[in-house]
């Protein structure tokens, strides 16, 4: 944001333009939101109070009864300016009250705690029952990892400027964001770090294809049959032409359309129409839970590893192995598990995630409610699914879709995204405390709506 920022006032425009545009643009929403009732704006020193000081402005023009409580006059240059142009009046002091809130005190870049006057503010805030929208970023959060600084209210509308900062997207803060709205500056952004997943268009298989040029995924199981049953159900509903599940147990609850293989792995996943195979479910944590895991590596066919085989990846199962191939999807445990395999450290989950990318060459989808995917090129964001998703076996639906999808072009960032997408919208068609059967039984009809 910053180089975004320089890059705009080196091409000649002011940075007193850049803080009109980011505060006439959010005193849209708020006067959307605020519809005639009276408004106050907290404004701190920097230049996220001065975008404060021109929404308060502007409300005013229209004729909105407007407060606003500054703890410490403006310290740069522009927010002077902009608290020079509100004809107003502003308070050092007081207690924020009205209809609608207004959070301007610090905006993106802080790096160290709130306290004082302004964690005071903060707290009254969290206590009152009016409408709270955070300007950029709500004031005590580090923007970059979603670390909390400060007393953190619940807000009702977040109002990004200029572009999606990473703590948007971050647990513990995204949980307190409420809604997000992003105010554009027109900026350009050159040599992003991170992005934000678009909604995919996905296409139905072409007329003369087959089941094979769809995709043959391999789901390999081990110790535990259910988890894998699962997987496969999910990856054929996600648009795989043919899965086999390699299991040395017997099934009678697969479905028909399941073809189960017992023979030799290895020899198994040497059949080179398989496209991805799948490794994790149920498979155990043993000798022979590491062999299975060794052997569908060592296919050489792109790989999701999830669940158990996450505890076994370490630097010897991966040596000689295309890591570009292989996907991984860990929980938040099954994240530290794999950063304490390949001696990675790091503060918060975003960080752990690109280290271990930089460190072994795999796409690292770090599962949750602020899900992370990150591969070659930059981090990739989602938005929030349903809280409903936090049931057991949700994680070896996700996981077969991802072999669905990756079966269907090879691409592993690209099969996260898709992936990420199906699961959430099953979920939303799956409806409120759902099984993970019922959640892999509605992956078809998610992916309808993307076609």
């Amino acid at each position: 944001m910053r180089a975004a920022e320089r890059a705009a006032m080196d091409a000649g425009t002011s940075e007193w333009e850049l803080m009109l545009r980011a505060g006439e643009g959010a005193a849209h929403y708020v006067h959307r939101v605020a519809a005639g009732r009276g408004a106050c704006v907290l404004c701190g020193p920097g230049n996220n109070g001065g975008d404060g000081y021109v929404i308060a402005e502007s409300l005013r023009r229209r004729g909105y009864a407007v407060s606003v409580i500054a703890p410490l006059e403006p310290a740069t240059d522009t927010a002077r300016k902009a608290r020079s142009e509100f004809r107003g009046e502003v308070a050092s002091d007081g207690s924020p009250e009205g209809a609608v809130v207004v959070d301007c005190l610090f905006g993106y870049g802080l790096a160290r705690r709130v306290e004082g006057k302004f964690a005071g503010l903060l707290e009254e805030l969290a206590s009152s029952d009016c409408f709270k929208i955070a300007i950029d970023v709500p004031s005590g959060v580090e923007s970059d990892t979603g670390k909390a600084l400060g007393p953190l209210p619940d807000y009702d509308l977040t109002l990004a400027l200029g572009a999606w900062k990473q703590a948007h997207f971050l647990m513990p803060v995204m949980a307190a964001m409420g809604s997000k709205r992003l105010v554009p500056l027109n900026l350009p952004h050159a040599g992003r770090v991170a992005r934000l997943s678009a909604r995919p268009r996905l296409s139905a298989p072409p007329k003369d294809s087959h089941k094979y040029r769809r995709g043959l995924v391999a789901v390999v199981a081990g110790d535990m049959p259910g988890a894998p049953l699962l997987s496969c159900e999910a990856a054929m509903r996600a648009g795989a032409g043919y899965v086999k599940l390699m299991s040395d147990h017997s099934h009678p609850d697969a479905p028909a359309e399941l073809v189960i293989e017992q023979a030799d792995l290895s020899e198994n996943l040497s059949d080179e129409r398989i496209s991805s195979v799948l490794v994790g479910p149920g498979l155990g944590r043993s000798d022979e839970a590491r062999g299975r895991l060794c052997a569908a590596l060592e296919s050489g066919k792109p790989c999701v590893v999830d669940a158990d085989a996450l505890h076994l990846l370490d630097h010897d199962v991966i040596e000689g192995v295309d890591t570009s191939r292989i996907v991984v999807t860990p929980h938040e445990g099954e994240l530290a598990a794999l950063c304490k395999s390949f001696d990675v450290e790091a503060d918060n989950k975003l960080d752990r995630a690109r280290k271990l990318h930089d460190v072994t060459g795999m796409t690292i989808l770090a599962k949750g409610p602020d899900t992370i995917c990150v591969g070659e090129g930059s981090a990739v964001f989602f938005d929030a699914g349903s809280s409903w998703l936090s049931v057991a076996g949700s994680g070896d639906v996700l996981a077969g879709i991802i072999a669905a999808r990756l079966a269907g072009h090879g691409e592993p960032v690209r099969a996260c995204e898709e992936a990420v997408w199906l699961h959430h919208e099953a979920a939303r068609l799956s409806g409120a405390a759902f099984t993970a059967g019922e959640l892999a039984s509605s992956v078809n009809r998610a992916l309808e709506n993307f076609l």
